[in-house]
């Protein structure tokens, strides 16, 4: 019977981190995607307002719209703006989350490929002991065979 894998402990930790990992990466994604639509959103509200803006300013406005419209258009600026920052910002928190699943599944390849060695050299040490087994009975029952002669 072959010993267990002495980081088979330090393994499942790995695997476990790993998945966590990746829980987090997918929320970091979601959330970046959320953003990203927020900011598409504020984008074409903008563009919008603009044309009213511009529509109403070539029909004729008073000076308390044109005031509005401006002071609007500004609020509607810093948002995007804002947004754009949270963009970033999300981009940034999902490379960063990237860079963490990957440095996660490394060391759980690194555990694998330690189990695996492991695994190959008590399969190797079961197969000899087998074969020297063989080996024995076979050289017994020859023993045994020459003897009756």
């Amino acid at each position: 019977m072959s010993k267990p894998f002495q980081l088979q402990s330090l393994l499942d930790l790995s695997n476990l981190r790993l998945d966590e990992a990746a829980q987090r990466l997918g929320k970091l994604i979601a959330g970046e995607q959320e953003a990203g639509q927020r900011l598409d959103l504020l984008l074409q509200y903008r563009e919008e307002y603009q044309t009213r803006f511009s529509v109403a300013a070539k029909n004729g406005i008073g000076p308390d719209a044109w005031r509005n419209y401006q002071h609007f258009l500004g609020r509607l600026d810093q948002a995007v703006e804002q947004a754009r920052a949270m963009v970033d910002t999300s981009k940034q928190h999902t490379a960063t989350g990237q860079k963490n699943w990957l440095d996660q599944r490394g060391r759980v390849k690194a555990f694998d490929t330690l189990a695996e060695r492991h695994q190959a050299r008590a399969a190797y040490g079961e197969a000899r002991q087998e074969q020297k087994r063989s080996d024995e009975h076979s050289a017994r029952r020859y023993g045994v065979v020459a003897e009756e002669e």
